[in-house]
């Protein structure tokens, strides 16, 4: 989507009228993977993820008119949604959990051809099956706010800045945040 479409989108949902719902419905439509995955890589479970999703997306339409519609909405929409799940895992509202059931799960339909080309071995499946477990249980055992600095720079790629806008920390402490969230995970990593 290019910005002046979303912008197009975000003018259409602060109108207030019928338009604006189906604008709004076209926002959520576009950034709901995104959104669903974020939160679902911080709280470890689908039911929970799918709640802060619905929450944050609620929360940005309450704060539209609020919203620089000079600036994308993505970062903006993913940022509400990292803080919800932080606030939620802080006030113990959600235990992650790892469910092995819901490694690497893919509901997207695979075509036999592509899968012949690109199959794994037996032996090859397993070890990565058992190195994706490995590293969501250290990841899981991390203090949510390094869960989060690992989420933010490794899973959406952002940049340290736009960490920093993110969690709302000063740039120094988001990148001491993500270089401890390295270290114990390398240890958690080690001692598996």
């Amino acid at each position: 989507m290019t910005h002046t479409d979303e912008q197009r989108l975000l003018h259409q949902a602060r109108q207030g009228d019928e338009t604006s719902a189906a604008a709004y419905g076209e926002l959520v439509r576009r950034y709901q993977t995104a959104v669903f995955n974020t939160a679902y890589r911080l709280l470890g479970r689908r039911v929970e993820a799918e709640d802060a999703a619905q929450e944050a997306f609620l929360r940005a339409y309450q704060a539209l008119d609020r919203f620089d519609m000079e600036r994308p909405f993505a970062p903006w929409i993913k940022r509400i949604t990292t803080n919800l799940c932080l606030n939620w895992l802080e006030s113990d509202r959600v235990k992650p959990q790892l469910l092995a059931a819901e490694l690497g799960r893919d509901d997207e339909p695979v075509s036999m051809d592509d899968w012949a080309q690109t199959a794994l071995s037996p032996e090859q499946t397993l070890v990565r099956q058992e190195q994706a477990t490995r590293l969501h249980e250290a990841i899981w055992a991390l203090p949510p706010h390094f869960r989060a600095a690992i989420e933010l720079r490794h899973f959406q790629e952002l940049s340290y800045e736009e960490m920093a806008e993110v969690l709302e920390r000063p740039l120094s402490s988001v990148k001491s945040d993500l270089f401890r969230a390295r270290k114990l995970l390398a240890e958690k990593m080690g001692e598996m």
